[in-house]
């Protein structure tokens, strides 16, 4: 299935991309939940269609690989 990109505002974009940063960083699990799912809060905003706090893991992951 073609995934279609998110259009995000610039400072939403930059939110996402600090969280991520601090995902990875946190050794908590808990903590590194609580990062992921202000995230899935934000971008369910921005987003048509369902959004799970494992997929935005799964983003988070993603995009450690480009960041």
């Amino acid at each position: 299935m073609p995934r279609t990109p998110i259009n995000l505002p610039p400072d939403i974009a930059r939110a996402f991309v600090d969280d991520m940063h601090a995902f990875h960083a946190e050794p908590n699990a808990i903590k590194r939940n609580e990062i992921a799912a202000r995230q899935l809060r934000s971008l369910r905003e921005h987003r048509a269609g369902k959004l799970r706090l494992l997929r935005v893991k799964e983003m988070f992951e993603q995009m450690k690989k480009h960041a």
